[in-house]
């Protein structure tokens, strides 16, 4: 026997002899157990793959149709609240007559946006000037702010008060005062239609 690693058939060929049936089988079964191992990752790979549950939670489709100016709605995505407010004239412009000298977080926290230290002016808090949508989660400790809903505070920038600790966000969703470190984030979404959006 040869000193090198050939396999049976590759040493009888070698040798000039046929391959036996044995060497066939050595063969089939090694290709076999080659096949099968391959198969075998298959399912442990896409075990790993987010069920059909969870894709259909990366996304919502809302109907802004329905949606007045000065109105707001709150709806979920990814088990987060979302505000989503129909601004009216006076709002759009309150937010943009706000100075960034006057904010207390001056980054805009927009995932719609590329530049992730962008200026939290109120053209970069938003999509569409006359829809604002922010996720609805205080920034300081998690609870959810008031002033969607009709007849709840608003705070003292017309815009949302969070109730545990009496943080104020204003009509682009940035803090104004309180406890609250950050601006109320803009979550990634898109207008499908003029009235319908994507969030995710």
């Amino acid at each position: 026997m040869s000193a090198t690693s050939d396999s049976p058939a590759q040493q009888a060929t070698a040798n000039g002899e046929e391959p036996t049936r044995r060497d066939f089988i050595h063969i089939l079964t090694a290709a076999v157990a080659a096949a099968g191992g391959a198969a075998s990752v298959v399912p442990l790979v896409h075990q790993m793959n987010p069920d059909a549950s969870v894709l259909a939670l990366s996304t919502t489709e809302v109907d802004l149709s329905s949606l007045e100016p000065g109105q707001a709605i709150k709806v979920m995505w990814q088990g987060k609240p979302v505000f989503i407010r129909h601004r009216t004239e006076e709002e759009i412009a309150a937010a943009e007559r706000t100075p960034l000298s006057a904010l207390k977080d001056p980054v805009a926290r927009n995932d719609n946006i590329d530049d992730s230290r962008a200026p939290a002016t109120d053209e970069n808090r938003r999509v569409n000037p006359a829809f604002l949508v922010i996720v609805g989660i205080c920034t300081h400790l998690g609870c959810v702010p008031l002033g969607t809903a009709q007849g709840e505070v608003k705070g003292d920038y017309g815009g949302w008060f969070c109730p545990c600790h009496g943080s104020h966000y204003d009509t682009a969703g940035r803090i104004r005062k309180g406890p609250a470190p950050e601006n109320l984030p803009v979550p990634p979404y898109q207008f499908v239609t003029d009235t319908l959006i994507r969030i995710g």
